[in-house]
Formats: structure tokens, C-alpha cells, sequence
């Protein structure tokens, strides 16, 4: 592996978007993509970004995640390397002001991967008692906001299946990949930076 390439350790979330992107812009990065459904579960997801990281150990590294673990920092900080800014994958998408705003109107951001292992993961994480689920989500948000991209999957029938169990409208709302493209344009910046500067 030549010196320059560096390993994308991260979210599978937006994998489809994420590889769309380095393909476009020939990025030196090659990736490793952890399961979407590891932000539920802090203990899961400490362990297979360490084991992640740890695959990568003799390479440079990059961690495409946002503050999605109390330790989030500290974890990067004892591997050497560091992450894409923000708080989460919807505010790399969104941008910040936009992610806020919804996010203040009492949104719930659905993404096809979400949306498609939606009824293994709630019950999973709540239960199977759909009067508790709705009160959980009717506590704090308002409405379904569900994020196309262009290289999202069709999940119209997923978002009316969990807008039925939720009791939430569902919005749509097309979505381009240039926050995204700029939160990784910076990131790799960094870490090319950090590497340079050692």
C-alpha cells in the first residue's frame, strides 16, 4: 500500500454516498465499514471501532464517524488519528444550519439502511410494545424526515410501514452529496496535513 493511501475506518451508513464520492474525486482511500445499527448500543460500537482500527494498525487511518460515543475522542486519540467534523452522518449530509433546523421542528431523519433493518433494530433497542415505541418517539419528535440521495434505495414502503407504527407524517426530502463531499474533502486535508507535519 503506497504511503499516501489512507484506511477510511467507519459508519456504513452512507457507504453507497461515501464510495460514490472517492470514486469520483479519485481519493487515496480505501474503506472498512461497520454495521449502521452500532449507535444504539455504545459497548458494540467502542468494540468494533477499536477492532476496526485494529485491522488497520500499520496504516494511516481516517474514522468516517461523528460524536456517535461518549469516548468517541479519546478512542481516536489513543489510535493516532482522527474523524469527519460533525455531530452525526445527518449533519455531514445536511450541513449544520439545515440539520439544526429540522432537528428543531421535531424531526426524525430516516436513511434507507435505517429504514430497511428499522423492525430488528427497535425491537431490538425497545421491544416489541408498539404504545411504549410511539411514546418514546412522540416525546421528541414531530415528523418522519426521510433523506434521499442519489444513490439511495427505494424505501417509500419501509418509511410508510415505520410512519404507521410511529404515528408520525412522513416528509421527503432529495438530498445532494456536497456537505458530505466537503466534510471528507476536509478531513482527508487534516490527516494528509497531520502525516506531512510528523
Amino acid at each position: 500500500m503506497s504511503s499516501l493511501t489512507l484506511s477510511l475506518v467507519g459508519c456504513g451508513i452512507l457507504q453507497k454516498e461515501v464510495n460514490f464520492l472517492i470514486a469520483k474525486n479519485n481519493w487515496p482511500l480505501t474503506t472498512d465499514f461497520l454495521p449502521a445499527s452500532l449507535h444504539i448500543d455504545f459497548n458494540r460500537l467502542s468494540c468494533a471501532l477499536q477492532a476496526g482500527l485494529s485491522r488497520h494498525t500499520n496504516e494511516q487511518t481516517l474514522v468516517f464517524y461523528g460524536a456517535c460515543h461518549p469516548r468517541m475522542d479519546n478512542m481516536l486519540n489513543e489510535a493516532h488519528t482522527l474523524r469527519t467534523q460533525g455531530q452525526n452522518c445527518i449533519e455531514m449530509l445536511l450541513g449544520e444550519e439545515e440539520f439544526n433546523q429540522e432537528l428543531g421542528k421535531g424531526a426524525f431523519f430516516l436513511l434507507d439502511d435505517w429504514a430497511h433493518n428499522w423492525d430488528a433494530v427497535i425491537a431490538k433497542t425497545f421491544g416489541s410494545n408498539i404504545a411504549v415505541i410511539r411514546d418514546i418517539f412522540h416525546d421528541q419528535h414531530h415528523y418522519l424526515l426521510c433523506l434521499r440521495t442519489p444513490q439511495s434505495d427505494d424505501f417509500s414502503l419501509e418509511a410508510a410501514h415505520i410512519s404507521s407504527m410511529l404515528d408520525l407524517p412522513v416528509q421527503w426530502r432529495d438530498v445532494s452529496l456536497d456537505h458530505l463531499e466537503n466534510v471528507l474533502q476536509t478531513a482527508i486535508s487534516r490527516k494528509l496535513d497531520n502525516m506531512h507535519a510528523q
